[in-house]
């Protein structure tokens, strides 16, 4: 091969991957929170055509990627990208790209996980670029515990909620609508014929709020609730839950503790997930508390 492996490893670093068995690289275009404009489509569409072999690949954390580029036309395909707004990267040991359901547009979406993500996107995926971290870290935004984009197995996962109450005034209806509606039948009959909600088993997901034709279920605002230490691949671990639910300024200061807790107590080549299991989570939770 003609390129060395210093070029290669630059190219990588802006976001150039080379393909297998060829000269060729693949870039790979950054979505915010995975979504794309219909300019933007169209954009890609003709630099696949122009500068790659046709092909347009979706990656599994929402970026998109154009293979069969030529190493010396990368620097236009790069200045034409840009003019439309986009770049490439979404590599090394650094915040990788937002990955986020489509939120308030699903049937069962509980917050705007489009917004959240992008405000992700710019505070730490861009405002962090340049910070070099023990590995890479990946953020997952999903709009219910449905987990459709499975938060919990990313470094930092989180995850809509919606904690829902019964009035004290419940009629307690032969027939509980709501009880029918509870997917986690956490809603249950006393002994004295009221019912109740058990929290232990509730999920948080609000299918029942508008179920009751008498208004007798309520839900606070909506809140997140933070997955830590996820990873999947060779080695696999399902996130840690944090005891506390978060709003939205909170759960972004919570991200910002968390890496510089990461930058901290991680050495280099350590996941995240490791970083938990060494620490405890008890452990974790005092130092991102601590001065709250």
């Amino acid at each position: 091969m003609s390129i060395s492996p210093e070029i290669m490893q630059q190219l990588k670093q802006d976001g150039f991957l080379i393909n297998r068995g060829t000269e060729n690289f693949s870039g790979r275009i950054i979505t915010g929170n995975g979504s794309l404009s219909s300019k933007e489509l169209a954009v890609i569409s003709a630099l696949a055509s122009k500068y790659g072999n046709g092909q347009v690949l979706l990656t599994s954390r929402m970026t998109v990627e154009i293979p069969g580029i030529a190493v010396d036309t990368i620097p236009l395909f790069k200045q034409e990208l840009l003019a439309a707004g986009m770049n490439t990267g979404g590599t090394g040991a650094k915040v990788r790209p937002i990955v986020a359901c489509k939120g308030t547009t699903c049937t069962f979406g509980l917050v705007d996980t489009q917004a959240l993500s992008m405000k992700i996107h710019h505070r730490f995926y861009e405002g962090w670029h340049d910070v070099a971290l023990p590995h890479k870290f990946k953020i997952g935004v999903g709009g219910c515990p449905n987990s459709c984009i499975k938060p919990e197995l990313n470094d930092f996962g989180i995850v809509g909620q919606r904690v829902v109450e019964l009035s004290e005034d419940c009629k307690a209806c032969k027939r509980c609508l709501s009880e029918e509606k509870c997917p986690m039948h956490a809603i249950a009959k006393t002994e004295s014929g009221k019912r109740v909600i058990n929290y232990e088993i509730c999920n948080n997901c609000s299918r029942c709020l508008s179920s009751c034709p008498f208004g007798k279920i309520t839900a606070q605002q909506a809140m997140y609730k933070v997955y830590l230490g996820g990873r999947w691949g060779k080695i696999k671990r399902q996130g840690t839950a944090l005891s506390s639910l978060y709003t939205e300024s909170e759960v972004l200061n919570v991200i910002e503790k968390t890496l510089n807790l990461y930058l901290q107590y991680g050495t280099k080549g350590e996941r995240f997930a490791s970083v938990v299991e060494r620490l405890g989570i008890e452990a974790i939770e005092d130092l991102l508390h601590e001065g709250k």
